[in-house]
């Protein structure tokens, strides 16, 4: 897969388009899209309803830019994050602790409620995949980085392998939680930590 390029909408810079956009993130946390109408959202803002359309086009359009925008903020922090001089351990281990952070600011619920609407709303699908390629690109690189810290050998440790491995994980953890589901993740991520210790290992043997 191509790295991701940066094609999203940009973010409106009025306060009010602005307003519309916190109002619409904090309803998509709280009641999820299938509880926001224009009233409501309006109501949220303190804006004109008329103003949805106006600047936005439809709703679909303004929950999909909410989501552009919030992802690029992580993004940003997450690729300065391991972009660091420290071991790729180490930024595992903040990775897992900023998804934490991330399912308690609602990021997750955001993603997961867009990924729904797109699918019986197929125009949004590419924007969808976009930010899950974004991601996507960010893994790369930082796997990339690693698997030369490590000594890894491409074909036994691919390293598309291994941001899909990672992807998949991540949103199945992400799905568990918003379930009230934690069974196995500790023991899991125990699990993986444990490996990259001995990686680490071999790799300071060489």
């Amino acid at each position: 897969m191509e790295a991701f390029q940066a094609t999203r909408t940009q973010t409106p810079r009025n306060p009010t388009a602005e307003a519309l956009l916190d109002a619409a993130e904090r309803l998509l946390i709280e009641v999820g899209h299938g509880g926001i109408s224009t009233r409501r959202l309006a109501e949220e803002a303190g804006a004109n309803q008329g103003l949805i359309h106006y600047y936005f086009g439809s709703m679909d359009e303004l929950f999909v830019q909410v989501l552009e925008r919030f992802t690029g903020r992580l993004v940003a922090r997450q690729r300065q994050m391991y972009a660091a001089e420290i071991p790729f351990i180490q930024k595992w281990r903040t990775a897992w602790r900023l998804q934490e952070e991330d399912l308690s600011a609602g990021y997750s619920k955001i993603w997961m409620e867009l990924q729904a609407l797109s699918w019986s709303h197929p125009e949004l699908r590419p924007r969808v995949a976009r930010v899950n390629a974004e991601w996507r690109g960010v893994l790369r690189d930082a796997f990339e980085r690693a698997a030369r810290e490590y000594g890894l050998d491409e074909e036994e440790f691919p390293v598309d392998a291994l941001v899909a491995m990672t992807m998949t994980f991540g949103q199945g953890y992400a799905i568990e939680r918003l379930e009230g589901i934690d069974e196995g993740h500790e023991q899991l991520l125990g699990w993986i930590e444990r490996w990259l210790e001995r990686l680490g290992a071999k790799g300071g043997d060489r």
